[in-house]
């Protein structure tokens, strides 16, 4: 079993301030959800994590972005870097980097559920059954993925993960366990191309993506859930996991 011998102290730098863990859920309705994975160069994974979380093996790189119409937030787009682990014997994603469009959206997504996203532009296009997506950050391109072949699913063959957000909250600094819903109406699955990728502007550029595996497109009713648990990512999660 691998854990993590990354620094814990670097999180503080990218580490929103939470000052209290009791938001409400949230709901965000009909949000399309891009998600794709990626296998990365093996050497050094454990350095990428905090002691708390275990890589899992292959470790795989993941982009999520979202793009919501409307809602409590308003209109946003918003993504987001993660890399594949467990915490205790359940598996998450580590959340790296993340962006939006919004700052309205971003400051209440930091407030409630540890999110620290930076300013971003986003485009996407579908032409043919092909989807695109383009995050940029002052005019540089620092993702672009591109499915074209997408193949529908049911609305129950897409999996979501928990993702682990460090934060600095009352109780010092934490890894936010959100457990994001989503009520599928609609999903599709493909191959996919990673058409730039830029690990330094997402906060890690220790990331080198190797083997592309599969995307997802999936339109959702998304909800923010009241948060359960979190955990002192300078001990493993067994040990360090508090419930709220």
């Amino acid at each position: 079993m691998i854990f993590g011998t990354g620094d814990v102290a670097a999180l503080e730098g990218r580490a929103p301030r939470m000052e209290a863990l009791d938001a409400p859920a949230l709901t965000l309705p009909g949000v399309e959800v891009t998600l794709a994975s990626c296998e990365i160069a093996r050497a050094g994974v454990q350095e990428l994590f905090p002691p708390a979380l275990q890589p899992t093996l292959p470790t795989l790189v993941s982009w999520q972005v979202w793009r919501c119409h409307e809602g409590p937030l308003g209109s946003f787009a918003a993504a987001q870097v993660r890399l594949s682990c467990r915490a205790g014997a359940r598996p998450r994603v580590f959340s790296v980097g993340c962006a939006i469009d919004s700052p309205e959206a971003g400051a209440a997504l930091a407030r409630g559920w540890g999110y620290a996203p930076g300013p971003a532009e986003f485009e996407f296009a579908e032409t043919d059954g092909r989807r695109e997506v383009r995050v940029s950050v002052a005019g540089r391109t620092t993702l672009a993925l591109s499915l074209p072949d997408l193949h529908a699913l049911g609305p129950d063959d897409v999996r979501f993960v928990s993702v682990m957000n460090p934060a600095q909250t009352p109780r010092g600094l934490r890894l936010i366990q959100v457990d994001p819903d989503h009520q599928v109406e609609r999903s599709e699955r493909g191959d996919f191309h990673v058409d730039a990728f830029d690990a330094e502007a997402w906060g890690e550029p220790r990331i080198r993506p190797v083997h592309p595996l599969v995307a997802t497109w999936t339109l959702a009713d998304l909800t923010l859930p009241a948060l359960r648990f979190v955990a002192r990512p300078e001990v493993n999660a067994f040990q360090g996991t508090e419930k709220l």
